[in-house]
């Protein structure tokens, strides 16, 4: 064999070894600046057992002044990257005429966050399982029926609950609700997303998800000069939990294309549709949409709010959504 081809040869495999067993053994930095989650919860921090999950939620803490026993409980599904504190604007009020509970989805916030290896069959982080999670905490708190909130991505979750147990959800809140978003990795890279290689370098990738969060939670905004120092406070607790890194990895892995759009026709309860009008993320033209194609929607559109409404406009998002509740739902107890 000619020298040159023997040379050229011995650098493609080189380049192989790199490729293949670099991975392996490149050092991977601790993550800095986390805490573990005993240290980052708050007086109305709660946690209970589902299954094998340890949740982390809030309940409402104002005592009802008119109690309304027709209607069903509020459980509150915040959107990716975000925690229970999205709702610290709106959960007690919202707790004056029914009981009231928002949770840390799997991966985010102080809810157990289990890592590769720990669990057998489904993961933890999958759309079913988040949909077992989410009916699991109802039955945690003898919850039958419950009008699901979902931000963003939560209200897909909140759609595939209502789609998969009709009989227990009364009614959907679907506020910017990222339904049509083609979501999680292409179909081809997914036994990738699997080898050792990966594996060891996902968790590290997932750590640019820090380095842009400001970045991502101004743009939720219609107007970032309105966001507080709590508001970034609320919003960072997630990238400060021991190994979050991790548990984003394994939530990645997990995200497949929704089926829910597919299936909107199905949903025949009450739902109410919520944009901003300035949303960046999820268009309001998509929330439009939604509303058209649901066979019993109202639609709020917000001016001068973007992505999260029930942060950046709160009063008007109560006032909307609780003007709602009763005409949509006392019919449909």
């Amino acid at each position: 064999m000619p020298f040159r081809i023997r040379v050229s040869l011995a650098i493609v495999l080189a380049l192989l070894g790199v490729v293949v067993f670099g991975p392996l053994v490149l050092p991977i930095p601790d993550l800095e600046n986390t805490l573990p989650v005993d240290r980052l919860t708050d007086e109305d921090s709660a946690f209970v057992d589902v299954g094998d999950l340890t949740v982390h939620y809030r309940e409402g803490g104002f005592t009802a002044l008119e109690p309304q026993p027709d209607l069903p409980a509020l459980l509150l599904l915040h959107g990716f990257g975000a925690n229970t504190d999205s709702w610290r604007k709106v959960i007690d009020d919202l707790s004056l005429s029914a009981r009231t509970v928002a949770f840390d989805r799997p991966a985010f916030g102080l809810t157990e966050r289990p890592e590769r290896g720990d669990w057998r069959g489904e993961s933890p982080y999958s759309m079913a399982s988040q949909v077992a999670l989410t009916v699991g905490l109802m039955d945690s708190f003898g919850i039958d029926r419950a009008v699901l909130v979902g931000s963003s991505s939560g209200g897909a979750v909140a759609a595939e609950v209502a789609l998969a147990h009709p009989d227990r959800v009364a009614g959907l809140v679907l506020v910017d609700a990222a339904i049509f978003e083609v979501g999680g990795p292409p179909a081809w890279t997914r036994l990738l997303l699997s080898t050792p290689q990966l594996n060891r370098l996902g968790p590290r990738l997932m750590r640019q998800f820090q380095v842009a969060d400001e970045t991502f939670y101004q743009a939720s905004w219609s107007d970032p000069d309105r966001i507080l120092e709590d508001d970034l406070a609320s919003y960072r607790k997630t990238f400060q939990v021991e190994r979050w890194d991790r548990a984003l990895w394994e939530l990645t892995k997990v995200t497949r294309p929704l089926k829910v759009a597919d299936r909107l026709g199905e949903l025949e309860l009450p739902v109410l549709v919520v944009t901003g009008a300035d949303d960046r993320i999820v268009p309001p033209e998509q929330s439009e949409e939604l509303a058209r194609q649901l066979p019993n929607a109202t639609l709020a559109v917000f001016d001068s709010c973007g992505h999260l409404p029930h942060e950046e406009c709160p009063l008007g998002f109560l006032a909307v959504l609780e003007g709602w509740l009763p005409e949509a739902l006392v019919d449909n107890r």
